[in-house]
């Protein structure tokens, strides 16, 4: 019996969202649920107008500076040597054009000194002060000064003062990266524990439009590329939000662009790999997933396919751009992919995104298939066999790259691009950054073709958080590698860069252990993108279903979670783009003024409802067990995999077997899932499985599920729906709801089932679905509701009705039950201890075998399942029980213990009279016997705890 977490909670996670996403904090007070409302009478959403000027009513001019008020917290200030100030979009801000803030200005000292004075912020500016020299205006801390209020305590800041507490955001690359110690380092963040954040815009490029509508398709208007104008200037952003870290990322996206939407199949499973494929070594690991019931959504394919380097070679050719031979290609290698249409058609009969890895330094050799076309568009006779020197920032380049080089290999199937930038650190164009300006042209030319974009690279600095997913980089396989990067993934959310994809297990050098393969994928399943990874190397190893047992079960179970988390984890990817706070993100953002929220920097919050604190080090090797000291804010908390209560603010040692992820949930907890499925989207969601912990009695919570078609862009434009659940405890009875939904979008289902599934609790003494009674199922679980006994999980299936009627099941429990859940404490967590007590005992057959007293407590779950009326006598049983096996476990070790020293006084003594020493394997044979009783006395321990 090994209980996962996919197993615990079966197949959920929460919701909710800003547009009619209206989650309730669970335990508290919840507004009535929705009514049935058509998809005419939601106010579609339309994407953002940005316009860089702003309202007029917002800004402030005195001699050569200006200032502009965004919001009461954010204002932007701007010092120009010529008095010419700047209106268009920066790499960065693209949008100024926000509601009117109130503020009072006053110029005194006769119009020498100006105050603004908003709600949150006092600026006060003085040209004249300070040294003579910059008597001009410029900014400098004897003129310039901003007072804001920081918890209760009033802070000063001035320009050119150091800000030590800033939270940090992230960096282009952890290429090379063991553990904290990256080759790049990580940039400063628009959040800090100083209550401030000023972002110097001053020397970023600029476009020379706006209009990022891109309404008329391919053929709209490009916004590029354009340089500041010459002359001395000042372009700062002062963020002063305090600790309200929320608000400021919600009003950073308002002027620097959302944080997009990735199509649903992103949160699926990635393969990805260094190594020189075939069309049938890829065929063949999709069909080992098929064949090993592990899901998956997005083949990424290496720089192997196209021509290699030594067929280049052997051609006799050289990189006319100075770069590596072979580095960049965009032609197909005709050993490996004979007819690339038909290969990429049978990857997407099997339902399989395909991204191509491209290096695109080397600009269009003569040997590319692309070349003659597109010499000729850049004025090259082909005949020449002169290259084209790549520059993305010349806008017919570009144009010409687009169409003519990456469109066909499109049109075969390449459904997005790894841009796997490593080359200079410059463009033609001074100031612009290759990484930023390869993922603006990539993912506005597929917004140009109307598609949702997606792209994969690395970080190209501040705005960056438009153009995702990120690639990290080559990581080293090592512990200390996979503990840094919880910390540096949530970190990123403070830049607003929201969907980090690591190299699962890292990258190099080699093998890496099936532990800390493990524990990886445990941590990439609860991370923005779970994408597995590696080199090429003949002894590394991504294919799950290799790895020895327990390991592979474990990490199947893991895709499968990760697959059941869908509904909850889209959900959170539209809260995302809503409110400009990444679902994955420091405990700080809720917590701001606990310690603990800054320095426990190995947990995060996943969405809004689930804290993850991953495995990030070796277990104890004879128990298998690894002990986390996680801190727990204030709040009623559960350990999902161990139905373990918490009451934080609180820090506990807990212990985590192989297949537990520590993951807590709030109390009262709504977590939709979604049955099996092989891939994203492969069937509709139907069940929809609803996940409620428990509930105080009084308490309501509530999530909403946001779905639409996964593909589009018209989710910005109010093409979705909305599924509302609340839930409330009422003394012994507990009232759930769901639907109907809200919206509607192209494809929707029009009926749908559901299946609640209550974890950690008491089974009923009743339930209803819409009034109707459901009986108890029979011994094969169908025809009623059913109770998974080892996790105390009552599972209740509702017949499929029209989503747009409202749904309604009532369970109640005996009385008084709903007062003795402490009973239950901990209860799945015991039986999985109790279990692995027994098998490690079960392998000292020759020995011992478990004790009666193990077999009874660790059979109480399984006596549950069967017959859950008889709950409170069999919870009274454990309890007496567990102590009596923990005895017996004891007492068989001490005399197994002493038997095996016997035994092997007597062997010794036999050899030594046989004129031998004692065999090897006796003694090898001693030490995994002593291990098993070891680990067989710390489980049953830990089974108490």
């Amino acid at each position: 019996m090994r209980i996962t977490l996919l197993h615990f909670a079966a197949a959920a996670i929460i919701m909710g969202g800003t547009l009619g996403l209206s989650p309730h904090a669970p335990g508290q007070p919840a507004q009535p649920p929705a009514e049935a409302v058509s998809p005419q009478t939601i106010p579609p959403s339309q994407p953002d107008v940005t316009d860089p000027v702003a309202d007029p009513s917002a800004v402030v001019v005195m001699g050569k500076a200006r200032f502009t008020v965004l919001t009461p917290e954010l204002i932007r200030m701007e010092w120009a040597s010529d008095g010419k100030f700047e209106d268009h979009a920066s790499f960065v801000f693209l949008n100024r054009k926000l509601p009117p803030v109130a503020f009072d200005r006053a110029e005194l000292e006769h119009g020498h000194k100006l105050v603004i004075k908003t709600s949150a912020l006092t600026l006060t500016y003085t040209p004249g002060a300070g040294l003579r020299s910059h008597q001009d205006g410029r900014f400098t801390p004897e003129n310039l000064t901003i007072d804001l209020s920081v918890d209760g305590k009033p802070v000063k800041w001035h320009p050119g003062l150091t800000d030590d507490q800033n939270l940090m955001g992230t960096t282009r690359t952890l290429d090379g990266a063991v553990g904290e110690k990256t080759r790049e380092p990580i940039e400063e963040g628009l959040i800090s524990r100083s209550g401030w954040a000023m972002v110097d815009d001053s020397s970023r490029p600029l476009f020379d439009s706006a209009d990022f509508s891109f309404k008329d398709g391919q053929n709209s208007p490009w916004p590029w590329v354009m340089e500041r104008p010459t002359g001395d200037r000042q372009d700062w952003y002062f963020f002063g939000y305090g600790h309200d870290y929320r608000k400021a990322l919600g009003d950073y996206v308002k002027v620097a662009g959302r944080i997009p939407l990735p199509p649903r199949f992103a949160f699926g499973a990635w393969w990805s790999r260094y190594w020189d494929y075939s069309d049938q070594e890829i065929e063949e690991i999709v069909r080992g997933f098929h064949e090993n019931d592990v899901p998956l959504d997005v083949f990424v394919i290496d720089m192997g396919w196209h021509i290699s380097r030594e067929q280049l070679q052997a051609r006799g050719e050289k990189d006319q751009s100075g770069h590596g031979l072979g580095w960049s290609g965009y032609s197909w290698n005709p050993l490996l992919f004979p007819d690339p249409d038909m290969f990429l058609t049978r990857l997407h009969a099997d339902h399989l995104k395909t991204s191509l890895n491209l290096h695109p330094a080397s600009g269009i050799q003569p040997w590319e298939d692309a070349y003659p076309a597109m010499a000729r568009a850049m004025g090259i006779d082909p005949a020449s066999r002169q290259y084209v020197p790549f520059d993305l920032t010349d806008r017919k380049y570009a144009a010409n790259y687009m169409n003519l080089v990456l469109r066909p290999l499109e049109k075969q199937g390449i459904d997005f691009w790894w841009l796997d930038w490593q080359q200079e650190k410059n463009t033609k164009m001074a100031g612009v950054n290759p990484t930023f300006w390869l993922n603006y042209v990539h993912f506005t030319d597929q917004q140009r073709q109307g598609l949702r974009p997606l792209l994969f690279h690395r970080w190209g600095g501040l705005g960056n958080h438009r153009y995702q997913i990120g690639f990290s980089g080559d990581t080293v396989s090592v512990w200390p590698s996979l503990a840094f990067q919880p910390w540096f993934t949530a970190t990123a959310a403070n830049v607003g860069y929201a969907y980090w994809s690591h190299d699962i297990g890292g990258h190099m050098p080699g093998a890496v252990d099936p532990e800390l393969f493990t524990r990886w994928v445990e941590f990439g399943a609860f991370s923005p993108i779970l994408r597995t990874h590696t080199t090429k190397n003949p002894d590394s190893e991504r294919r799950i279903w290799v790895y020895p047992e327990p390991f592979s079960s474990i990490l199947r179970s893991t895709f499968q979670l990760r697959y059941a988390m869908q509904p909850y984890i889209y959900t959170e990817a539209r809260r995302t783009y809503d409110t400009g706070v990444a679902f994955l993100r420091p405990l700080y953002y809720d917590w701001p003024e606990a310690p603990e929220a800054y320095s426990n920097r190995n947990e995060y919050l996943f969405g809004d409802q689930m804290l993850v604190a991953p495995v990030v080090q070796a277990a104890e090797k004879i128990s298998g067990l690894a002990t986390e000291k996680v801190w727990l804010p204030e709040g009623e908390w559960i350990e999902w995999p161990t139905g373990k209560y918490v009451s934080g603010p609180a820090s506990v040692d807990r212990s985590f077997s192989i297949e537990q992820t520590p993951v807590y949930v709030k109390a009262g907890a709504i977590v939709p899932m979604q049955p099996p499925m092989r891939y994203t989207g492969e069937k509709p969601v139907d069940p929809l499985i609803v996940n409620v912990w428990p509930l105080q009695p009084g308490t309501k919570s509530g999530y909403s599920v946001y779905e639409d078609p996964g593909v589009s862009v018209d989710y910005q434009r109010g093409v979705f729906a909305i599924t509302p659940i609340n839930a409330a405890q009422d003394g012994d009875t507990l009232r759930v709801e769901v639907g109907p939904a809200r919206g509607g979008y192209p494809g929707m289902p029009k009926t749908r089932g559901y299946e609640l599934r209550l974890p950690g609790d008491w089974p009923p003494a009743s339930v209803t679905v819409n009034g109707a009674p459901v009986p108890q199922a029979g011994p094969t679980g169908e025809g009623g509701w059913r109770f998974e006994g080892n996790t105390l999980t009552t599972v209740i299936p509702a017949a499929s009705v029209g989503v747009d009627q409202k749904v309604t099941i009532e369970v109640r429990r005996a009385d008084g039950l709903t007062a003795r859940r402490g009973e239950l404490d901990g209860f799945a967590g015991a039986m999985v201890r109790l279990r692995a007590a027994y098998d490690a005992l079960n392998t000292m057959s020759r020995m011992t075998a478990p004790p009666d007293p193990l077999l009874d407590a660790m059979q109480s779950g399984d006596r549950l399942g069967y017959h859950p009326e008889k709950a409170t006598e069999e919870l009274a049983h454990f309890h007496a029980a567990l102590p009596q096996a923990q005895n017996a476990v004891a007492a068989v070790s001490k005399d197994v213990r002493q038997r095996i020293e016997e035994a092997m006084k007597w062997a010794q003594e036999e050899h030594k009279n046989m004129g031998g020493e004692t065999p090897l394997n006796a003694d090898a044979q001693r030490q995994r016997w002593l291990d098993a009783l070891t680990r067989a006395e710390k489980l049953v321990a830990e089974a108490g705890r």
